[in-house]
């Protein structure tokens, strides 16, 4: 589970961190989000550090497909059908806007990206409805969007009923994107700390971040993290995380030259590579889809294996070359949050719920929250700055909420209920496998990887949901609240800040 982008990339991996240390601003998280907002206060003037538990883009920022895309599948239509045209169109001129700085940021920093015409389809006729959908939500926010039905479709080797066109999209390699924001940052005096965790952000009695190594203080924070590590807000209910997979593949024959997301389940997203978008000979096609909420599917693997036998069935030839998988969070209402955090004084701020669609709508939070920290006064910002800063939670937006709590209650009962089913000892898990135990009315995972098996506390530090065992990431995923843990009970993302406890591995017999 490697993603094609970082085969050959060496991000930087910042310098030593030293505790104590003030900065006008501290941003918490070295994704898109965070180094785009690093990058745009750094040319205002500004002193910015920067701090990741882990490398440079080590989540959904190196994990997506690189596609760069206004159209963005059927989400212009989801947020039509319960709110007004006006803010989708604001939707889209920040997720334009976003797009624009970023392509102005690869033009500069030498970062190569292709333009393709990007396409929402349907792969048989009960998904034509949503492309029809789709094209009006487009053309209403201002898209030059083109409805292709039989007798106008690209020719394609797999199944395409109908579509919504829209030109001159991008597909770019997120890493070189990322790694360049980066060098940029450390090239004018910007810091960048790598493994550095930070626990907790306060704005009383100082504005601060807390780390295991010390505090670091500053002016304002800012917290790019995909899910908040922060509980104030209580944006962890707010949004909710799905995990979805790509693989890549050579092929010989042809491909496509333009990029696809499906309408109809389930999901495909197609995408080519070349040498200019993507790792030269590494792979020309790379094909993502069944995402599934973090910690409630059957099986990760399998629906991975489901792709590859997709792609061989209508590419014979494809030769798997990396798969993958990453995590990125949906808000209920279906607009990202963006901006002050709540009992953060002004000074503390967030940015999460892209729901997939990153590379545009990162680099659109970053533009937001570089205006707010500089102070820009409202009359100097972009419309769509106040409208979707000041949009209107609507009924079906709380009957989103209510639907995920109540999966939510159904994932922690069961959970709970599965564990004290199953008493330690329990046999030693395959391979790549894990199990959940009771012991002592206490879940106990168990899990072996790379030859070692090793038990933690499989209740997640957060909010107490029993965990479960990812077999294609080989994690403990969280249900509630999609918080994830490596094997050795290390934290890896989400609204958890903690690790999990390690156990005496004979609780595994």
């Amino acid at each position: 589970m490697h993603p094609l982008w970082k085969i050959d990339s060496v991000p930087p991996a910042g310098i030593p961190f030293e505790p104590g240390t003030r900065h006008d601003v501290v941003i918490v998280g070295a994704g898109l989000t965070g180094l785009s907002t690093a990058v745009m206060l750094t040319r205002a003037g500004r002193d910015v550090a920067v701090l990741d538990a882990g490398p440079v883009a080590q989540l959904a920022s190196g994990g997506n497909t690189g596609k760069l895309s206004l159209l963005q599948g059927q989400r212009l239509a989801e947020i039509r059908t319960h709110h007004p045209a006006s803010l989708v169109r604001a939707y889209v001129d920040a997720n334009r806007d976003g797009r624009d700085w970023l392509l102005a940021f690869a033009e500069h920093a030498g970062v190569p990206y292709e333009k393709r015409t990007d396409h929402t389809y349907a792969q048989g006729p009960a998904g034509l409805d949503s492309v029809r959908a789709q094209h009006a939500a487009a053309r209403e926010a201002g898209l030059a969007t083109r409805l292709r039905m039989p007798g106008d479709l690209p020719s394609t080797p797999f199944p395409l009923t109908g579509a919504v066109a829209l030109e001159d999209q991008v597909t770019i390699d997120p890493m070189r994107v990322a790694s360049a924001l980066a060098e940029e940052l450390l090239a004018s005096g910007g810091t960048l700390h790598t493994g550095i965790r930070v626990a907790s952000a306060h704005a009383l009695p100082e504005t601060r971040v807390e780390t295991a190594e010390g505090p670091l203080f500053a002016e304002h924070i800012v917290i790019a993290t995909g899910s908040p590590i922060l509980d104030r807000g209580l944006y962890f209910m707010k949004i909710r995380g799905f995990r979805s997979y790509c693989v890549s593949f050579r092929v010989t024959g042809e491909v496509p030259d333009a990029t696809y997301i499906s309408v109809d389940g389930p999901t495909r997203s197609i995408r080519p590579v070349s040498a200019s978008d993507g790792p030269a000979g590494e792979g020309e096609l790379i094909v993502g889809g069944n995402g599934h909420p973090v910690g409630r599917s059957a099986s990760e693997r399998a629906g991975i294996e489901e792709i590859v036998a997709w792609t061989r069935r209508h590419f014979p030839d494809a030769e798997e070359t990396h798969r993958w998988s990453a995590q990125d969070y949906e808000s209920h209402n279906l607009i990202p949050f963006v901006g002050a955090l709540p009992r953060g004084l002004g000074r503390i701020r967030l940015a999460t719920g892209y729901a997939k669609w990153g590379l545009s709508n990162a680099p659109a939070a970053a533009l937001r929250l570089t205006s707010e920290i500089l102070g820009a006064h409202r009359s100097e910002r972009p419309d769509w700055m106040t409208t979707l800063g000041t949009r209107l939670t609507v009924p079906a937006d709380l009957a989103r909420g209510a639907a995920e709590g109540a999966r939510v209650a159904k994932a922690a009962a069961t959970g709970w209920a599965s564990a004290e089913a199953r008493p330690v000892p329990v046999p030693r898990p395959a391979e790549g496998r894990g199990t959940v135990a009771n012991r002592g009315g206490l879940p106990v995972g168990v899990s072996t990887v790379d030859g070692i098996t090793r038990a933690v506390d499989a209740v997640c530090p957060h909010l107490g949901g029993v965990l479960d065992w990812n077999d294609a990431d080989c994690t403990w995923d969280c249900p509630l609240h999609a918080s994830r843990f490596a094997p050795d009970g290390t934290r890896i993302e989400g609204p958890a800040v903690q690790d999990l406890r390690m156990l005496p591995r004979k609780v595994g017999g």
